[in-house]
């Protein structure tokens, strides 16, 4: 007899955990209420420096070069703009625009001082990943690069357009890492033998980190919890704030008790609230840079 499909009981992204470990109300503003939020120059930003460096692949080796990269910001921004022309409303002149596609070049130019694409050949570029937990809980998300060395070890690296965190922050900025190689480890049976985060903000930094089977699991019970800990948020209607210096940048902060606001009602939760599969390519979360 064929193995049993799991039911599915829902869907997490490395992003969504993050928010609901950062704050459940947040969690709940953008999962289940789905309330808007205005572009960010500094996600939009990160978006357009993400899609360069996908970008810059396509040119054969000897061509990707600092100068190219840089060439193909102003392309990626007006692509951007035509799915989305109120990104255009993010400045208030012209001069601003000039100042912000000035500091994306600064980090599309600091990538080139952290390695040399010149050298690589990645297996897969924003590739999608989607894998089932014995429970029934999905995890997916898109990794921004999937290296193949020659002996079949693979290297997960992700970009991030923020400064490198500090010591007492590097767990939390590799859950994302784990998270995928949770992922990939479940798809294929093999444990990725480098996770590589490669911070182009402040100074330039790569952080690297070999997991083993013993991380994953970890993982994997860590992502079981916080579903555990959605649901019950789920079925008892309750998602308290989590007061933190994040609170600045937070788009909801006007509807936050913490700060004297009021949530608006909880929609009533349909089939399938929290295992979409969609991704807004346009817009990459704030907290890349945060």
């Amino acid at each position: 007899m064929p193995p049993t499909e799991p039911t599915i009981i829902g869907a997490l992204s490395p992003s969504r955990a993050g928010d609901f470990m950062t704050c459940p109300l947040l969690y709940r503003f953008r999962v289940i209420d789905r309330l808007p939020e205005p572009p960010s120059p500094a996600a939009v930003r990160g978006t357009m420096v993400h899609s360069v460096l996908e970008r810059l692949y396509d040119l054969p080796a000897a061509e990707r070069t600092r100068d190219a990269a840089v060439e193909l910001l102003e392309p990626q921004w007006r692509r951007l703009l035509a799915s989305e022309p109120s990104y255009e409303d993010m400045f208030t002149d012209e001069s601003e625009r000039a100042e912000w596609l000035s500091q994306a070049a600064v980090m599309v130019e600091r990538y080139f001082t952290l390695e040399d694409p010149t050298r690589l050949e990645p297996a897969e570029r924003e590739l999608y990943v989607e894998a089932t937990l014995d429970n029934g809980l999905v995890l997916r998300g898109y990794i921004d690069r999937l290296d193949v060395a020659p002996t079949g070890e693979v290297r997960v690296v992700d970009y991030k357009t923020g400064s490198a965190p500090g010591p007492a922050f590097e767990a939390k900025a590799l859950f994302q890492m784990r998270f995928y190689a949770l992922a990939l480890w479940r798809l294929h049976g093999s444990v990725p033998r480098v996770l590589q985060l490669m911070y182009l903000g402040g100074q330039g930094e790569v952080l690297r980190y070999a997991p083993d089977e013993a991380d994953l699991l970890a993982t994997e019970r860590k992502v079981r919890a916080l579903w555990t800990a959605i649901e019950r948020a789920m079925e008892t209607g309750e998602w308290p704030p989590r007061p933190s210096r994040l609170c600045d940048w937070c788009n909801y902060r006007e509807l936050c008790p913490q700060y004297g606001g009021t949530p608006p009602p909880l929609p009533e939760r349909q089939p399938g609230d929290t295992v979409r599969s969609t991704r807004r390519r346009a817009v990459r979360a704030a907290t890349d840079e945060l």
